[in-house]
């Protein structure tokens, strides 16, 4: 009789043994499997975010000082110009690009790449004379003629100039659209493209009314 119970009682305590060995292994499985799962795909998200290529160097590097001089001449449109609409869209322009100066440089830091020199200095005229060959920029004796001139003269002289420097950068934002790689640069270059074509289109209506009045 006793011999009975204790093989009953020995038969339960093997079964409940297993089937906690069975739920241990099942849970550790669980854990080890979703773990790795869960990592992977988020490195490779993150790495393909960061990705970069020359073409995102390039913008960066031409972008900087292409948009240094157009705060300059925006900047000497507050007590130069006479018309209250070329003085807030000047306004508009500094507010908008140099933040967007500040953020290039930091990619540039972040790549380890050549950040462009500020040149700016008390005669704005000679500040980018050596970048002339971009993309609608103006050379020295241009910026030269825009911090000589005032009034009217100054609101048609600036109008034009800035067409002229937004049309370039379109053209350089449209380059880095087309052919580069990093995320944050290419959304930028879209912001640029269409910011731009519409200051394009009111500076060409105020230009209108300039010649007209």
């Amino acid at each position: 009789m006793r011999s009975t119970r204790t093989l009953i009682r020995r038969a339960c305590l093997a079964a409940v043994a297993a089937s906690a060995a069975l739920t241990l292994t099942a849970c550790g499985s669980d854990s080890d499997s979703s773990g790795s799962a869960a990592s992977s795909p988020s490195v490779s998200a993150e790495t393909s975010a960061d990705a970069h290529n020359a073409q995102d160097v390039s913008f960066a590097q031409g972008m900087i000082p292409h948009h240094r001089q157009a705060v300059e001449m925006a900047r000497l449109a507050a007590d130069r110009a006479s018309s209250a609409e070329v003085k807030a869209l000047a306004a508009r322009i500094e507010k908008a690009q140099g933040p967007e100066i500040e953020t290039m440089t930091g990619w540039l830091k972040t790549w380890g790449e050549k950040v462009p020199e500020d040149m700016a200095g008390d005669m704005p005229g000679m500040d980018h004379s050596a970048d002339s060959g971009m993309a609608g920029m103006m050379d020295g004796a241009d910026m030269e003629k825009l911090e000589k001139a005032s009034g009217k003269d100054f609101d048609s002289m600036f109008l034009t100039m800035m067409v002229e420097h937004h049309e370039g950068a379109v053209e350089m934002a449209g380059k880095e659209q087309a052919k580069g790689e990093y995320r944050a640069a290419k959304a930028m270059s879209g912001d640029i493209v269409t910011t731009q074509t519409a200051e394009i289109g009111e500076m060409q209506k105020l230009l209108g009314q300039n010649s007209g009045g």
